[in-house]
């Protein structure tokens, strides 16, 4: 009897040991638990760039820090992002400094008609200037990713080939878009996104000026068949953390944030510019027809004169302000041109 006992005794040991082998190892709780909130949709360009972010700082901190995202104005909202941050309610915020230039003067001037031919190549433009500059505008805060959208272009029911064609249009704009159709003798009119599909279908509005991946993401392909090859103006994007939480973390987890930060331009603007742009674009022309529009040289030039004006009167408000306007638009122009030929 004892014997019997004694093997199975043996028997359960074993068991529980194979089965302690076979067990997952425990998973452990990061130290260090982030909120991280936005405006606007997880699946737009800069959700999936919070998303990738999130991801990044969680594997390179070897689980250290975790980071729970709140996209779609779930925990602030665009108005509230950067005070939000400030008074504690999220720990980063991701919001567009294009959309409160009172706020952020200097950053306004990478939103003039500046000529970025992507989002790319604006995006680490935004970013060196930032970097070079240490506008006072970003006061009380750690900028841990800056990034574009491409340029906006002129998208339309009908063919837009000059200022003729474009002259008393109704297209949807924001921003300083809405300066830029003004000086081209378009009537742009300020609406959400979400309201131009029905919108354009229902005559209100002619087409839009905003980033191409509209043509996938709201279908506006199915209406607007023409774009006019004649890019504008990029919206800014900043991610921010109250400088007060950033100098509590620990020097390896801001030194993977730093990292990361110098990386986001580069792989923000080419996500965009490939996977969102250009798969939105490939989609629209093989579905829809869609219609890229070239703008011969002459009238190229015409435009660009028409909205020269909008710089001189930026780099005078700033002046104003006793910001070095002229300083950082030359710089801006440097910039642009090298990461142009890269």
């Amino acid at each position: 009897m004892n014997r019997r006992k004694s093997i199975s005794a043996l028997f359960v040991s074993l068991a529980a040991g194979l089965c302690g082998l076979a067990a997952p190892a425990a998973v452990h709780a990061a130290e260090i638990n982030l909120t991280y909130a936005f405006f606007a949709p997880a699946k737009t360009f800069p959700g999936r760039q919070m998303a990738h972010w999130a991801e990044q700082v969680n594997k390179r901190t070897n689980g250290k820090v975790a980071v729970q995202t709140f996209p779609a104005g779930t925990l602030l909202g665009a108005k509230e992002m950067y005070d939000g941050v400030s008074k504690g309610v999220a720990d980063i915020g991701l919001g567009s400094p294009s959309y409160d230039p009172g706020r952020f003067p200097l950053t306004s001037g990478v939103s003039l008609p500046m000529g970025f031919t992507n989002a790319t190549v604006a995006s680490r433009t935004l970013w060196e200037l930032t970097k070079e500059f240490n506008p006072k505008e970003y006061e009380g805060f750690k900028v841990i990713a800056m990034f574009t959208t491409e340029p906006g272009f002129i998208q339309t029911k009908t063919a837009v080939r000059n200022a003729g064609d474009l002259a008393g249009m109704k297209l949807r704009a924001a921003g300083t878009g809405v300066p830029v159709l003004k000086a081209l003798g378009a009537a742009p009119i300020g609406m959400p996104m979400p309201e131009v599909p029905q919108s354009v279908q229902t005559g209100v509005i002619n087409g839009t000026m905003t980033s191409r991946e509209v043509l996938q993401d709201f279908k506006l392909a199915e209406s607007l068949k023409f774009v006019t090859d004649y890019p504008t103006v990029v919206v800014t994007f900043a991610a921010v953390m109250d400088r007060k939480k950033w100098d509590k973390l620990p020097a390896d987890v801001q030194k993977v944030i730093e990292q990361l930060a110098a990386e986001m331009p580069g792989w923000t603007g080419q996500y965009h510019d490939k996977e969102n742009v250009g798969a939105a674009l490939a989609w629209a022309a093989k579905e829809h027809k869609l219609q890229i529009l070239p703008l011969a040289a002459d009238e190229r030039a015409r435009w660009d004169a028409k909205l020269k004006p909008m710089e001189d009167e930026w780099v005078k408000e700033m002046n104003g302000k006793g910001l070095p306007a002229a300083a950082y638009l030359k710089r801006l122009r440097e910039l642009r041109d090298q990461f142009a030929k890269q």
